[in-house]
């Protein structure tokens, strides 16, 4: 059993909302922040908790702060902008970062929230909305133990796996790699299913019979289907991932890494972007092609 916390949580968007909610089901003491507070009293209403009109008061009294919002420029204005969550904390309270955001944030951040001897953790998700509802989210850590081992059981109320990949950083730098992985498989089942179409295949039975071999993916069980049915009105929108494959290009830019494909799958998603696909899901690459 995890002892009940007094948290908040600071974002309540597609993956926040679910997530805070089921930490008020695991008994935490939860108050949320919403830029929007409709959506924050929203959540209110349908759960147990209590909402703050800005971060710095849904921090107060805090034992762990999460933030789930959209880019570096939003975590630092909830963290450390006025009325941020840091400017009330106390020794001992962490700050769990769920956004997608730069390593270079999560390290500056972590030595911010040093010189107050608060935690820092930078742990972005995987896992998209639908993840969030089941709470079976995967988390990536980077920071120090000892703040891991404090957020590990609280995190568990959301997640199906939670692991401290390293040092600050390292959990995004993670989430880069699992973004690379994302990109290059949809492009290529995207390809795949356009062949096999042009070729006059029955592609559900094609699906039911590679998806069981080598070939097989979540992408391939989880968006096969809907990508040959054009269905893309749900899931981890076009823009969301071309967020995402920004941040891995500008990091690979310092490290000197090649990711020509990621690269030239990003290029992709902006003509889908262009056509107007922007809130799509992720799987509709295959747009492209037909």
């Amino acid at each position: 059993m995890t002892t009940s916390k007094r948290v908040a949580f600071i974002g309540l968007g597609v993956m926040g909302f679910p997530m805070a909610r089921h930490l008020s089901t695991a008994s935490h003491d939860v108050v949320v922040y919403n830029r929007t507070t409709t959506k924050a009293e929203e959540w209110v209403t349908e759960n147990a908790g209590s909402l703050a009109l800005t971060p710095a008061e849904a921090a107060e009294r805090a034992e762990i702060v999460f933030i789930c919002v959209g880019n570096d420029d939003d975590v630092r204005s909830v963290v450390s902008g006025d009325e941020g969550a840091l400017s009330v904390m106390t020794p001992g309270s962490l700050i769990v970062d769920h956004t997608t955001a730069s390593a270079t944030l999560a390290i500056e951040l972590s030595q911010l929230c040093a010189q107050q001897e608060v935690g820092f953790v930078d742990a972005p998700i995987s896992g998209g909305q639908a993840g969030a509802e089941k709470g079976a989210l995967t988390v990536m850590c980077g920071g120090e133990e000892r703040w891991f081992e404090l957020a590990k059981p609280v995190i568990a109320a959301y997640s199906q796996a939670c692991n401290l990949i390293g040092s600050s950083g390292a959990g995004q730098l993670t989430k880069m790699v699992n973004q690379i992985c994302i990109a290059g498989l949809l492009q290529g089942l995207s390809e795949a299913l356009d062949f096999g179409r042009r070729s006059g295949l029955n592609l559900d039975l094609v699906l039911e019979t590679i998806s069981r071999g080598a070939a097989g993916s979540w992408q391939m069980e989880n968006r096969g289907s809907t990508m040959i049915r054009d269905e893309f009105d749900f899931g981890f929108a076009v823009d969301w991932m071309r967020k995402d494959l920004g941040i891995v290009i500008d990091e690979a830019g310092r490290l000197g890494a090649s990711v020509q494909v990621t690269e030239l799958v990003d290029s992709f998603y902006e003509e889908v972007q262009a056509a107007g696909g922007g809130r799509w899901d992720t799987s509709s690459l295959i747009t492209r092609l037909r």
